[in-house]
């Protein structure tokens, strides 16, 4: 990993909050909200104007969507940004013990102005406050950090087609039942096998028990339970031939 001493990544940080002054900013938690809140209105409010009716299934899923698309922009970012994400784990820990602060909170809590926030370089700091929980992602030779730059570059194609197939219905149902076992399958298998690999590395022992059921497993349920449901719904419309289980 990386080394950096605590007073240079303080001195980029103000650098950083001086860039900020008299411009326009956003919060990056609003602006994370507001993507995924775009992106989901998008679904439901095509879909109802299309078909006239909300679905509790169609709903899900097309949040589900919406969130990977974003999380596969944050992954590219891990590995362009893989060397900043090393050097920033370390400024995040040693500022933990410093100020006493969350460090994933205090980020999200931070504003960005908005001529920066699609740069790379910010959100490698997503990543860099996860790593104290579990510090795999500041290190390219681990399964975490490379299944999820993987998802990154891989899934964001297929991520759509199915957020467009799912709500304008125009993939052959048979076809997108398929695209969708496919991906559905690959998102519960991936995250399982990270759980297990956080678990074998003994890495559980490192943080608090409520960090665990919050950070590690909390956050990365919905690549579980939400693609769990993507396969029965993959499943039913391949057999039906119809995207009828979408409501």
């Amino acid at each position: 990993m990386t080394q950096t001493s605590g007073k240079d990544s303080l001195a980029e940080v103000e650098n950083d909050e001086l860039r900020t002054s008299g411009k326009p900013t956003i919060r990056v938690l609003s602006f994370t909200t507001l993507v995924v809140v775009c992106l989901t209105g998008i679904g439901l409010g095509t879909r109802y104007y299309l078909h006239q009716n909300l679905s509790l299934v169609h709903t899900i899923l097309i949040l589900f969507f919406s969130i990977n698309v974003l999380i596969c922009y944050w992954e590219a970012c891990l590995y362009l940004q893989r060397s900043r994400v090393e050097k920033r784990t370390v400024y995040w820990r040693e500022r933990k013990i410093k100020t006493g602060r969350i460090p994933h909170i205090e980020f999200f809590a931070s504003k960005v102005p908005w001529t920066q926030v699609l740069s790379p370089s910010l959100w490698a700091d997503v990543w860099a406050t996860y790593s104290q929980y579990d510090p795999s992602f500041a290190d390219r030779r681990t399964y975490g950090f490379n299944v999820d730059t993987a998802n990154g570059f891989l899934s964001l194609l297929p991520t759509l087609l199915l957020y467009a197939s799912f709500t304008v219905y125009f993939l052959p149902p048979r076809v997108a039942g398929i695209l969708g076992l496919a991906m559905f399958w690959q998102w519960v298998y991936m995250t399982s096998v990270y759980w297990i690999s956080f678990f074998v590395a003994n890495r559980q022992v490192e943080i608090s028990r409520r960090d665990l059921y919050l950070y590690v497993l909390g956050t990365n349920a919905p690549w579980v339970l939400c693609p769990l449901l993507g396969l029965f719904v993959s499943i039913r419309i391949i057999l039906d031939g119809n995207y009828s289980v979408l409501g």
